[in-house]
């Protein structure tokens, strides 16, 4: 529940404050209060601070909601920078490069009636206008007032209208809708069918209900912005309605969507909005469950700052991937398949690109969220059924966006963390279609180049774009499917893929350190810059890539000839230039500027490749640099601000990192049980787990430049390991450090304290 301070203030008891309302007998305190939900807005086609919008939804909801200052399909659907809004858009949309789906927006107006949406966008400024997860808020300059607050397929709105004639515009956004007016009830219902990726016969079916009457209707398009005095229905290419209601209205609207049938639609309503008939209903009930989701993880420390930063990142570390089921009469799941537009009983789960969330957001997910990650591993399973073939980048149906076969991560680190809700062996037949055929859509879908992979040991360029970035991350992949196989007796599968785990091997070159691409006769490509992007390599170069061998980092660290030359060169990623060489993109694309304004030599945090690289250090016998390294770039590279990523955030990619990190931990080698440590950014953290417990990280002496681990103690024990299994982390107690501003040189540097590396594991 939520403290009430006042209250505590008027009844005369002295509270102590250190920037949040104390918590008082257990209850939760305010976090939401340090949420921005603007952070990363200030992005644009060539230079990501995050690519978000400030989405206004519920954890892991089918719909969110967002303010619309881009034009009707543009990816960029907020910029900060942008001096007018044109609507409040219902939204689903995971990447800016992906696009949007089942879209439809509302917009108020006064005075005349302005329909399209260029001439009816109104002017705001950032100073009359809130953006926290359950609630956003604008004044326009000319007095109207937008609130909405969301449940989890629908949403409340309250339009505050000053004195002159009043309009709401509904607008249909892109391809075919349909609207029909219920002047009696109050009522609009209707559907949409935007989207990219969607089943031919993929509808959004609404129904909104108003609390004020109408005192004029119509129907109009948002092509030519021809209007229909007095029409109540219409359909066809953007199709949209508008409704006038009396001078100075104070409107409130309810809104539900379903994928599934009209009816879902108008059941969903009464099932989340239905009690709610104030508007201050449906935005306390979403402060309520925003905060319990918040109160989860309870950071202290002095810095408000970084409290603003982490619960900024939590928030949007809790957005994907997005419920795609809805709830029957009785309460029982099921969904509209986006893979074959079909009605299936269970939980289906979207919008997510997995190359950019197995390696933070779904291993934050699976200590934050065993329950649903268990739901969500047999999602995974159906969508294979139904389509033919294990997702990769669903939005929300398959896209093959990016490269590598990450379902299989997902599926593999689930298991290897206990959450064992699906049939190992389906997964690996499954997994096994995947990697021996080539799917009809992009990269990532089924293997490209598996033919040459398994014959030869690496994917050749340029018979294949991208190949060594192919190569490493199919070993990686094979490397989880070996893992599931192994633990689950499954020998037949374990042999399978046992050989080609070790591929990485074959694209890396001794003579000059780095991963580089090769030709089908086995030679390497010529005019060899590690600088240089693209080709062989995926969004990055080699400095990127030679560290993506996740699975077998002392593998990697005996071919580089041993611990001392592997970290001088790691040193080197950090402290060399940054210069690049645009390669075959032919331009300089918003990852290569981000990696020069982090000014962190060719360490490219804005995106996925070599984020986990600060943390090899571990593996090398120099823990310390690790950790000097993960807290630089947490307090150099993130804020809550507008700026607040250095890159993309990637349907929660980025801000897992980030929390993961600001906890003092990180999955390097999901399909693992072990999380690498690094250097815990509060005094203390509370995870409060699923099963009730509670795992404490106490970092005595943290501060700003007390950023090493002097020594450590797990449960009262003596600690040196660099890496903690999940298992202890959700059996709950205490992990506590000891800071310090100087390196402990000696501490964490025997065999035992390197984290897992599948070389040295089977030589045990």
């Amino acid at each position: 529940m939520r403290v009430n301070c006042d209250l505590f203030r008027r009844a005369g008891f002295a509270l102590v404050f250190v920037g949040l309302c104390v918590r008082v007998a257990g209850q939760e305190v305010d976090l939401v209060k340090y949420v921005n939900t603007l952070q990363g807005t200030n992005s644009t086609w060539d230079l990501s601070y995050g690519n978000t919008y400030p989405t206004t939804g519920l954890p892991f909801g089918m719909h969110f909601w967002s303010a619309q200052t881009g034009k009707n399909g543009d990816g960029w659907k907020y910029q900060y920078t942008a001096k007018t809004i044109r609507g409040f858009q219902q939204v689903h949309q995971c990447s800016p490069w992906m696009n949007d789906y089942a879209v439809f927006s509302l917009m108020p107006g006064t005075g005349k009636l302005v329909v399209k949406e260029e001439e009816r966008a109104l002017v705001f400024s950032h100073a009359n206008e809130t953006a926290k997860p359950h609630y956003y808020s604008v004044k326009f300059d000319n007095g109207i007032r937008t609130e909405m607050s969301p449940t989890e397929r629908g949403a409340h709105f309250r339009f505050s209208f000053p004195k002159g004639d009043a309009f709401l515009i509904l607008d249909g956004y892109v391809k075919n809708s349909h609207v029909k007016i219920i002047p009696g009830e109050r009522k609009i219902i209707g559907w949409v069918d935007n989207g990219r990726f969607v089943p031919q016969n993929f509808r959004n079916y609404f129904v909104m209900i108003f609390d004020q009457p109408f005192q004029a209707h119509g129907t109009w398009e948002n092509k030519d912005g021809k209007i229909n005095s007095g029409s109540t229905s219409d359909e066809g290419l953007g199709k949209g309605a508008y409704l006038q209601f009396k001078p100075g209205a104070v409107v409130q609207v309810r809104v539900a969507s379903s994928y599934i049938s009209p009816e879902q639609a108008a059941l969903t309503l009464q099932q989340e909005l239905g009690p709610h008939k104030k508007f201050e209903q449906t935005k306390d009930a979403a402060f309520k469950r925003w905060n319990m989701l918040l109160n989860r993880v309870l950071v202290e420390g002095d810095n408000e700052k970084n409290k603003e930063t982490f619960y900024s990142c939590l928030f949007r570390a809790n957005l994907f991937s997005r419920q795609f089921f809805e709830l029957k009469a009785d309460g029982k799941p099921y969904y509209f398949s986006p893979y074959d537009g079909k009605v299936h009983d269970g939980y289906m789960y979207t919008d997510n690109g997995f190359w950019d969330t197995f390696r933070s957001q779904f291993p934050l997910s699976n200590i934050l969220h065993p329950a649903q990650q268990g739901r969500y591993m047999q999602a995974l399973l159906s969508a294979q059924q139904e389509c033919g073939w294990l997702p990769s980048w669903s939005n929300p149906g398959e896209t093959g966006g990016m490269v590598g076969n990450h379902s299989i991560s997902l599926l593999a680190d689930a298991w290897a963390k206990g959450i064992r809700t699906f049939d190992p062996a389906k997964a690996l037949s499954a997994y096994l279609h995947e990697v021996t055929n080539k799917g009809p859509w992009g990269g990532a879908n089924g293997r490209e180049g598996f033919k040459p992979y398994f014959d030869l040991g690496f994917v050749p360029y340029p018979d294949y774009h991208e190949s060594t970035a192919k190569t490493l991350e199919y070993a990686y992949d094979d490397f989880c499917a070996y893992q599931l196989a192994k633990t689950t007796g499954n020998t037949f599968y374990q042999k399978v893929f046992e050989r080609q785990m070790m591929n990485y091997r074959f694209v890396f070159d001794p003579s000059t350190g780095f991963m580089r691409g090769k030709k089908n006769d086995g030679t390497w490509l010529p005019d060899f810059d590690p600088i240089e992007w693209g080709g062989p390599f995926t969004e990055g170069n080699a400095w990127h890539y030679t560290w993506s061998v996740f699975q077998d980092v002392q593998g990697l660290i005996d071919i580089m000839g041993g611990e001392k030359p592997f970290a001088a060169k790691l040193d080197s990623l950090f402290t060399m230039h940054s210069r690049f060489k645009v390669g075959t993109y032919g331009q300089t694309i918003h990852e290569m500027k981000e990696m020069v304004l982090a000014e962190m030599g060719q360490y490219a945090h804005g995106n996925q490749p070599v984020q986990h690289a600060p943390y090899l250090y571990n593996y090398a016998r120099q823990p310390w640099k690790a950790q000097k390294q993960v807290r630089e770039i947490m307090t150099r590279l993130y804020n809550a601000t507008e700026n607040g990523f250095p890159g993309d955030e990637d349907q929660g990619g980025m801000s897992s990192w980030y929390v993961l990190s600001a906890l003092g931990i990180y999955s390097v080698c999901p399909g693992t049980d072990q999380y690498v440590i690094g250097s815990p950014l509060f005094k203390k953290a509370t995870i409060t787990l699923e099963n009730g417990k509670k795992f404490v990280v106490d970092a005595r002496n943290n501060s700003d430049d007390g950023v090493y681990i002097r020594s450590a103690l797990l449960n009262g024990k003596e600690y040196t390991h660099n890496w903690i299994p999940y298992s202890t982390i959700v059996e709950g107690g205490v992990l506590q450090f000891e800071m310090s501003d100087k390196p402990a040189l000696e501490r964490g540097t025997q065999d035992g304290d390197k984290p897992f590396s599948i070389s040295k594991a089977e030589k045990r």
